[in-house]
């Protein structure tokens, strides 16, 4: 057991289910939240990359070279690409700068990659992709009706209640005439929005600027039922993913092996 490590994995475990308490009730973690955490976190790290420094120095230079590509990476999909939340990717860098390495050797042996970070991105994919599927049951038991791909990524809401919920709008509404026309967004245009950083109609912007939002909400009011692909907490699966990690490690790794 590494001590420096053991440490900071429990601070950044500490501050992860805190994070998803929030994620589960706000939608929105501050960044104090992460602040906090390197009060404890930069100690450890130093200690860590010291202790590689004097007793694995060949291992340092590439530990430095996936921890910068990690928080690089992390950051700019967030920032630049919009594919992560902000707090979705301060949660990954904090991980990779405070717990490069596992401070223990996990249940099931040495992991063939050390880089604990890479573990926790792996499992937090995988129970990701669990996510689509309970969103499919819950359509099907509910006898929603729509295309496979929004089944499995979206649900209907109220229309008049929309901005209560947490998401973004998978459909657009138009009126000709008194006429209401509606039709999905096709997930290669929600994408192309995403990156762009506009386009997409989020219920949080509904809730905090409803004035920029009137032609909408009537729109999504008359229609009775507004398809939402709602705001999954990706804070929560980021947390067990990382305790999936201290315990069991890598577990696509662990999957090959046993299959």
């Amino acid at each position: 057991m590494n001590l420096p490590l053991t440490i900071a994995a429990l601070a950044c475990l500490i501050t992860l289910l805190y994070a998803s308490r929030l994620d589960l009730r706000e939608r929105r973690v501050p960044v104090k939240v992460w602040q906090y955490l390197a009060i404890v976190g930069i100690p450890t790290m130093i200690l860590t990359y010291y202790m590689v420094l004097t007793c694995q120095p060949g291992l340092l230079l590439p530990l430095l070279f996936m921890t910068i590509l990690f928080v690089v990476f992390f950051y700019a999909s967030a920032a630049w690409l919009h594919l992560f939340g902000g707090a979705d990717a301060w949660a990954f860098i904090v991980i990779t700068l405070f717990v490069p390495l596992y401070p223990f050797v996990p249940l099931t042996g040495s992991p063939l990659i050390v880089f604990f970070p890479f573990a926790v991105l792996v499992n937090t994919a995988i129970i990701g992709l669990i996510a689509p599927l309970g969103m499919l049951g819950y359509n099907l038991w509910h006898h929603n009706k729509a295309p496979l791909k929004y089944l499995l990524t979206g649900m209907p809401v109220p229309g008049e209640s929309i901005a209560q919920h947490h998401g973004y709008a998978m459909e657009e509404f138009s009126e000709t005439d008194g006429v209401l026309s509606r039709r999905f967004i096709s997930h290669g245009e929600a994408l192309r929005k995403m990156v762009k950083g506009s386009g997409r109609v989020y219920t949080r912007d509904l809730r905090m600027h409803p004035e920029d939002f009137e032609t909408e909400l009537e729109l999504y009011r008359k229609a009775g039922g507004v398809w939402l692909s709602y705001g999954i907490p990706f804070i929560v699966p980021i947390t067990v993913g990382f305790v999936l990690a201290l315990l069991f490690g890598d577990l696509l790794y662990l999957f090959i092996q046993i299959f």
